[in-house]
């Protein structure tokens, strides 16, 4: 029998190499929040270089990407049918988030993200990601991107909205 004190140096003296990796539910909700942080901020590096592949490996199957016009609500296929002529072209989007917060919830992560983009200004992004497969992989299965529109500004906005 070896010695409490003994056994605990024991552990501290194994290499952090030769410990399995800590299953996923294991994870501190820091840690996990990292994690889904990394898929949404390889989702909008893929989206900036027009890397389709990249890009559409961050959503789960079944996903659903809801964009700025009300008639924009795409299952992933459809979504993806529509980029790949532009990323095909090297046409990508960037959008930087600039603040998150991320909400976990067992298997889900709720978020939303300040984003800036060059043409659009500030914009939102709020979403879904769900934990997937063996290796507990944070995919997107809803985006939802939206126009931040100043409180000030509007009533100017649904007049133009309305105008129409």
């Amino acid at each position: 029998m070896i010695a409490p004190l003994a056994a605990l140096a024991l552990l501290f003296a194994t290499p952090q190499a030769a410990l399995p990796p800590a299953p996923a539910h294991a994870l501190a909700a820091g840690q996990v929040t990292v994690a889904a942080e990394v898929t949404l901020d390889r989702m909008h590096e893929a989206a900036s270089r027009a890397d389709g592949e990249t890009y559409f490996a961050q959503f789960a199957p079944g996903a659903r990407f809801v964009g700025t016009d009300a008639s924009e609500r795409w299952d992933i296929g459809a979504f993806r049918a529509y980029t790949e002529p532009y990323f095909a072209r090297g046409q990508g989007w960037t959008y930087r988030p600039r603040d998150r917060t991320l909400t976990l919830s067992g298997d889900f992560v709720w978020f939303d993200e300040i984003l800036d983009h060059v043409s659009y200004g500030v914009l939102r992004g709020s979403g879904v990601l769900v934990r997937q497969g063996p290796d507990g992989d944070w995919k997107i299965a809803q985006y939802i991107i939206s126009f931040a529109v100043p409180n000030d500004r509007s009533r100017a906005v649904v007049e133009a909205i309305g105008a129409e």
